[in-house]
């Protein structure tokens, strides 16, 4: 399965995750999140999520000077990030059960099908 299509769903979530426990900056998101499992994910696509998730109110932004290199901007999760944080991971939990239970249980109808030897249309 491509893993891609489901991350788009997901990585307004994953990031807010991620700043939830210490502020970082774009390449620093992106390494936290690939530390995390998530190894499939675009700097493209964070920088992208970054951007709306700031124009959203749920990021605030400072810039940090960098030795030897340019100065990072950092993204620290604010209030209204972590009330959506906390909105989508309930909304995550109730959508990961009903989808585990849906695709590791049989329905009613495969059930009675195969009691009685037949097979699903």
């Amino acid at each position: 399965m491509d893993t891609t299509q489901l991350l788009k769903g997901v990585l307004d979530v994953a990031v807010l995750a991620v700043l939830r426990d210490e502020d970082g900056y774009g390449y620093d998101i992106v390494r936290r999140l690939r530390a995390a499992g998530i190894t499939e994910v675009g700097d493209a696509s964070v920088y992208g999520t970054l951007r709306r998730l700031y124009a959203a109110g749920a990021l605030s932004t400072y810039v940090v000077p960098s030795e030897g290199g340019p100065n990072r901007k950092y993204y620290a999760l604010k209030d209204e990030g972590a009330a959506m944080l906390e909105s989508q991971r309930a909304t995550w939990n109730g959508f990961a059960a009903i989808f585990s239970t849906l695709i590791n249980t049989p329905t009613p109808d495969a059930a009675k099908n195969q009691a009685n030897g037949s097979e699903a249309p």
